[in-house]
């Protein structure tokens, strides 16, 4: 039987990787396949923009912020010769809010799932135990490797206990060489050796270490501390070596420089095991107990090291009968006294590395891969298919893929440009501030979903567009020409309020710092001029602004109040123009109208005042009645407009209305999770692609860029910003609903 295996490989550097690539080998030992590849094929989950030479079981890769690519692995499972599936679980591996995206693979496959859990949070966010629980569901076999991780899974995520097995983390059968002979090999001979290795990172507490080693080298002053791993390739991409630098002063401050050496390489498994010999004492000095497994610890008690540590979940087990010394979290003296006592006292040591090598003669890899065999066969021969599942509301394979070059080709060194002929950019018409700051919140929800560099890259177009078009006052001009002349003294309240809103979405979320003081200062320059708004849809557009500015400042009573006087102008217009067959805000349908009471759930959504909710639900299922008569989304129709108690005019039909219907439903199926929503948010998503009054799709496959209308003789084929904007902050919200569709489908 041949087992699809799911997560990072070698060349990849990666704990989790190395713990894969070490599982298909163990399994592959215990089968009589002259060929890895006949026992295993592997889904190699890449970071974005890295490439490796994989070795030949590898047949599947994806990206990981790429969630086609999820939807596609899970069809080559399907369609292989495997059996049984194995996923290696780890929330930061894969993309998404803690790595959602793996739901969507799993929710497809059609073979029996193994799940191996490398970590098991006791405090895990909303996310994280939605995503566990909906594993848990889906897997015929969850296995973990401690004791306290079976009881976390059944008491605070509630999965069965039958359906959780132990199976400890493996380690090599390292080749047996002599410690003097270790120590000889690396220069080590005359030194007391203590060692600690891994990927480097802030949460190994390797300060801990050096702060408790100044009175240990006094009495002992041959001894050296090696610190053996690269940095984390995670931690190193964000922060580089901030961290060892930081290790290296605190070295210096101490006078410690010829009793500590860092070696910065990801070792082979024969070299590690050489230091591992080598070394006196190993230390793995942890800054909290909330580690469930360590792949490290388990290496150091399988090559029979006298471990010392921290108190960890998984050195509480592992170190339990004698076979390790434990000493407290962040305490470096007791720590001191600890490797003081071990240190004048060869057979105390002897005596736990004695016990440590007995106890990692039961988890070498060829034993650990005949009981993963044993349990891959077990679910094969006894899996009851599951009933076809439920249809999802959300077809991924429907959408075209992820691609920003039309908006790039919009967009210069002074913001996107307003219009196109075709899919060409039309300079004579210059920019607006509608369509930058769509952008920036276009810009911002791709670097959210995808992490993508082009994203990164425009925010700062957008954002330096909208500084320079804030007047002195605070207030915006709204259109420039394209030789940088001003066009207007002010913008219009839609404008000043769409700006408010990317500003405010801004400040929630900042991919960094700098933008977020830069989205602050604009932001309040212009808070004055939040109460003199005075249409509905500016004040609409105001109202999502700052109800994303509160979700990051939620203790701003003044912004709060302010919020609620903008409320007061819909939910006033509301009182005085709707009856019993008119809920609405107005005497006609006219534009953006979803915009309305998507504003009014935003509202109520940091505020929790229930009139606002009520409002809004009327007037989303008046608005409803309007526009979904035919079965599909038929936004109202700008050839004159919906006048009360007239007739509803079909054509010409807008993407920023068909925008706002998608952003209206993803709004109100976060606050009640019921899944009509969704389906309704992907209907109105697919006019974009042809389900609306003419079949004919707006989205244009060759230039990734959207048609600017829907007329009653076909589509207006320019191509301008606004229009390709609304499409991809519709696109970028479902693939963020697609997250939360399998969070929430089974509450």
């Amino acid at each position: 039987m041949k087992i699809a295996f799911i997560g990072t490989y070698p060349p990849r550097q990666c704990g989790i990787g190395t713990f894969t690539n070490n599982l298909v080998k163990a399994i592959h030992a215990n089968t009589e396949n002259k060929k890895i590849s006949d026992t295993a094929m592997v889904v190699a989950i890449n970071e974005d923009g890295s490439q490796y030479e994989y070795p030949e079981e590898v047949k599947h890769v994806i990206r990981q912020n790429h969630q086609r690519d999820y939807i596609n692995a899970a069809k080559v499972i399907n369609y292989s010769d495997a059996g049984v599936c194995i996923l290696e679980h780890e929330f930061g591996i894969f993309g998404g809010d803690d790595g959602v995206y793996i739901l969507p693979l799993l929710h497809r496959l059609e073979v029996p799932l193994i799940v191996t859990f490398h970590t098991v949070l006791r405090d895990p966010s909303y996310t994280q135990r939605s995503i566990v629980q909906e594993i848990g569901k889906k897997a015929a076999r969850i296995v973990v490797m401690s004791r306290r991780a079976v009881e976390f899974l059944e008491d605070i995520y509630h999965i069965p206990k039958e359906k959780i097995t132990l199976i400890e983390h493996g380690v090599p059968e390292f080749e047996k060489i002599s410690r003097k002979a270790a120590k000889e090999k690396h220069g080590l001979e005359n030194r007391k050796v203590l060692l600690t290795f891994g990927l480097l990172s802030r949460n190994k507490g390797i300060e801990t270490v050096l702060n408790a080693l100044p009175p240990v080298v006094k009495n002992h002053p041959n001894l050296l501390y090696i610190v053996l791993g690269a940095t984390h390739p995670s931690v190193f991409k964000h922060s580089g070596d901030e961290y060892r630098n930081y290790l290296k002063r605190l070295v210096k401050s101490l006078g410690l420089e010829k009793n500590v050496f860092f070696n910065n390489e990801f070792v082979t498994e024969a070299k590690l095991f050489e230091y591992l010999t080598a070394s006196d004492i190993y230390i793995t000095p942890y800054l909290s107990e909330a580690q469930i497994t360590s792949g490290t610890l388990s290496y150091a008690v399988g090559a029979g090291c006298a471990v010392v540590s921290t108190p960890y979940w998984h050195a509480q087990e592992l170190l339990d009968n004698g076979r390790g010394r434990l000493f407290g979290f962040k305490n470096p003296d007791e720590l001191s006294s600890v490797l003081l006592e071990l240190l004048d006292d060869d057979d105390k040591m002897v005596a736990l590395r004695e016990k440590a090598f007995e106890y990692g003669k039961k988890i070498r890899w060829p034993k650990i891969g005949k009981q993963y065999l044993y349990l891959a066969e077990y679910v094969f021969d006894n899996w009851d298919k599951e009933p076809e599942p439920e249809k999802l509301a959300i077809d991924v394979s429907l959408m075209p893929s992820y691609n920003l070059s039309h908006i790039k080709r919009l967009t210069d060194d002074t913001g996107i440009v307003q219009h196109a002929k075709y899919g060409i950019p039309n300079l004579k018409e210059g920019y607006c501030m509608d369509d930058n700051a769509r952008a920036l919140i276009m810009a911002l929800m791709a670097w959210r979903q995808n992490k993508d560099k082009d994203a990164l890259y425009l925010m700062p177009i957008y954002l330096s567009f909208i500084h320079y078009m804030q007047r002195e006052n605070g207030n915006f001009r709204n259109f420039l020409s394209f030789s940088r002349q001003f066009l207007d003294e002010y913008g219009s309240d839609d404008s000043f309020g769409r700006t408010i809103w990317a500003l405010g979405y801004l400040i929630r979320f900042a991919p960094n710092d700098a933008f977020k003081q830069i989205g602050r200062e604009i932001f309040f320059n212009s808070v004055s001029h939040f109460e003199n708004v005075e249409s509905i849809r500016g004040a609409a557009n105001t109202i999502i602004g700052i109800s994303y500015y509160l979700k990051d400042s939620q203790n701003d009573e003044g912004m709060v109040k302010t919020l609620k006087k903008l409320v007061e102008k819909l939910t006033l217009a509301y009182h005085t123009i709707s009856s019993d067959d008119w809920q609405w805000f107005e005497d006609q349908m006219t534009y953006d109208n979803a915009i309305l009471p998507l504003a009014l759930f935003a509202a109520f959504e940091v505020t929790g005042i229930e009139e606002y909710f009520d409002i809004a639900m009327n007037t989303t299922r008046f608005l409803e009645s309007i526009v979904f008569r035919s079965g599909h989304l038929t936004p109202v129709g700008n050839q004159g407009w919906y006048q009360r108690g007239g007739r509803v005019p079909e054509f010409d039909q807008q993407s920023i209305d068909v925008m706002a219907m998608v952003l209206l439903y993803y709004q109100i199926f976060q606050i009640t999770k019921e899944k009509s929503y969704i389906e309704k948010m992907f209907t109105s998503y697919l006019w974009f692609l042809g389900e609306n009054s003419l079949r004919l799709p707006l989205f244009d496959h060759e230039t990734l860029g959207c048609c600017d209308g829907l007329e009653s003789q076909g589509v207006n084929r320019n191509q301008g910003a606004e229009s390709t904007l609304a499409y991809w902050i519709s696109h970028l919200t479902v693939l963020a609903a697609q997250e939360k569709e399998h969070i929430f489908e089974n509450l």
